[in-house]
């Protein structure tokens, strides 16, 4: 409220109330539209892939895929699972993406607390080392990788030979070593929107570097941090690349390749297939419908500030 003076009285002046913004007209309507149409642009394939792989193969082979189908069953996932050996390569998997994502979050993590909550001459360099990293395609570093992995040995192996090639520790380190970056840029952004005063309040009282990385700065990630898990899970979980050029012995491949083992030489059974890979699917979408109220918030806070 503002006061005005004049000679006869004080009176005072509300000020003006600010005019809402205006939207373009119809602009709900066509984004409701356009989502639903990006929706089931993406669900049309998943339908046809569950349809195929409801289907016997001889129905599909009398009638076409694209037929009406005359009868159902769900041997398809049960023959996927014995023939695939479906759950010996999803220990594979599990042994390769649960300690790539947990090592790439921590290690992510502890270089975007240091780049967002101190200010040092090697801040901006690091980002965009990390950064930077991200523009290279995996396929460019290929042939050093591959010379690298066949070269260095470890102290201990699952294999008992000691080398980096062929383990399932190499699968993992190249997966931690692509990803961080990524991490990095994402979590030192949103560590950028946590309020200075939570640290400097935690330097008063004491608390080391660890307490202010880990009790206080961590806790207020755990959207970020889910977000980027599920997003890790996914690209870790469906990474093939990697393991088919860093591992010659086929039992210690990823759930990925059981996929490559269903399909025959001359003829591959499509609704096999199918079958298997619904089944390969299981695990990502579980792990998205149990952090899917951080990832949401992971990727939509801090979109109101400033």
């Amino acid at each position: 409220m503002t006061v005005i003076a004049t000679s006869d009285e004080t009176r005072a002046v509300d000020p003006p109330a600010r005019r809402p913004r205006q939207r373009a007209p119809h602009a709900g309507v066509l984004s409701h539209v356009f989502i639903i149409v990006m929706a089931v642009l993406w669900v049309i394939p998943l339908l046809f892939t569950l349809y195929v792989s409801l289907r016997p193969e001889s129905d599909t082979n009398a009638h076409g895929y694209f037929s009406l189908a005359h009868s159902f069953t769900f041997s398809n996932f049960s023959d996927a699972w014995t023939q695939g050996q479906l759950f010996h390569y999803f220990i594979n998997s599990v042994k390769i993406t649960v300690p790539a994502v947990v090592l790439t979050l921590f290690f992510a993590s502890m270089v975007a607390f240091v780049v967002s909550r101190f200010s040092t001459t090697f801040n901006l360099v690091m980002l965009l080392l990390f950064t930077a990293g991200n523009l290279l395609p995996q396929q460019v570093l290929l042939a050093p990788l591959f010379k690298i992995y066949t070269n260095v040995l470890l102290p201990y192996s699952v294999a008992g030979s000691g080398e980096l090639y062929d383990s399932t520790i190499g699968v993992v380190a190249i997966n931690v070593a692509f990803q961080t970056g990524f991490c990095v840029f994402v979590l030192s952004n949103f560590m950028r929107t946590l309020p200075y005063e939570l640290t400097e309040a935690a330097m008063v009282d004491g608390a080391s570097i660890w307490t202010q990385y880990w009790r206080i700065t961590m806790p207020l990630c755990r959207p970020a941090l889910a977000a980027l898990a599920t997003l890790l899970t996914t690209w870790i979980y469906n990474d093939f690349f990697w393991a088919l050029t860093l591992m010659s012995t086929g039992d210690k491949r990823p759930i990925t390749s059981a996929l490559q083992n269903l399909q025959g030489q001359f003829q591959t059974n499509q609704n096999l297939l199918s079958a298997a890979a619904f089944i390969v699917a299981v695990p990502t979408l579980a792990v998205y419908v149990a952090l899917q109220k951080q990832f949401v918030a992971g990727l939509t806070l801090g979109s109101t500030k400033g």
